[in-house]
């Protein structure tokens, strides 16, 4: 009989941040997200693509998103579902919001010890924070080994992932023993596109925080079936110390951000010359910018 694996993603909806504008933060110092185009972390979408690879490997593995943020969070998940999720968790609460890292990686593991997977996957670092914590703090939350800066999920025997981590200098080939926590680096394969069938079947997917919210989903039917709910869970659904979620969780404050629009000082025209290139390429070695 095959391995069937639970395995959990864990994905943010981001801001884009090639889109910041003067509204971007609050007074208190935290981001305004209502004011900025919100994205899939694009990590977070190759960490989903290892996930599915392994339950086509797998058959009969289960893979499910988790997010934290509010109810249009719940978009990342059914994304998930078009390209082959099984199902999804939004952790909404506003006793969630203002979380760093610290309170994030708490609210998220105390979610994964209730679903109780496998294998926890997530991107390497979100574009709004590039902290690269959450994944980390979330496998010592839970007392889990950790694999980071993996490219590649490449089998499981006697009961050990074996995956190839991406480095600065090289690659390198590890094995895992599950449970086990894994952050995904950028140069992971992308992740597959939606999938039609799966597309009609999971478009009206949907929070009862959203079903409620008629004006802002009136193209959405009354009345979604259970199978399409997608389950929101509070800080009372996962349990823990309040105190350790949201600002109050939250030793990092974040003083303000800025958008910054890098300018060359200066140019230059080159030929297809010898003489061109070659001076250019020690110009570039003497700054050090290769070599």
């Amino acid at each position: 009989m095959s391995k069937k694996f639970k395995i959990v993603v864990l994905a943010k909806q981001v801001p884009d941040t090639r889109n910041v504008g003067k509204n971007a933060m609050k007074e208190d110092g935290t981001v305004n997200r209502a004011a900025l185009p919100a994205i899939f972390n694009p990590e977070d979408m190759n960490a989903l693509e290892q996930a599915l690879r392994l339950k086509d490997r797998f058959p009969g593995s289960e893979v499910l998103l988790l997010t934290m943020g509010p109810g249009r969070a719940a978009e990342v998940i059914r994304e998930g579902y078009y390209r082959g999720a099984d199902g999804g968790v939004l952790l909404t609460d506003r006793k969630f919001a203002g979380a760093d890292t610290l309170a994030t990686s708490y609210a998220l593991s105390m979610a994964i010890k209730k679903i109780s997977p496998d294998i926890i996957i997530a991107g390497r670092q979100a574009i709004d924070g590039d902290t690269a914590q959450v994944g980390p703090q979330v496998a010592e939350k839970l007392k889990l080994p950790q694999v980071t800066y993996a490219e590649d999920i490449q089998g499981f025997e006697n009961g050990k992932l074996t995956i190839k981590r991406r480095l600065e200098r090289g690659v390198e080939t590890v094995q895992c023993p599950i449970p086990a926590v894994i952050t995904v680096h950028a140069t992971a394969p992308d992740c597959r596109p939606r999938n039609a069938k799966q597309l009609m079947r999971f478009k009206h997917a949907r929070t009862i925080s959203e079903e409620q919210d008629n004006e802002h989903n009136s193209y959405l039917p009354l009345n979604t079936k259970e199978s399409l709910r997608i389950p929101e869970w509070s800080v009372s659904d996962v349990g823990g110390d309040e105190i350790n979620y949201g600002l109050s969780g939250s030793p990092t404050k974040v003083k303000k951000i800025e958008n910054i629009v890098f300018q060359a000082k200066e140019s230059k025209k080159l030929t297809s010359a010898y003489e061109d290139i070659n001076s250019l390429i020690c110009e570039l070695i003497s700054s050090h910018t290769i070599g």
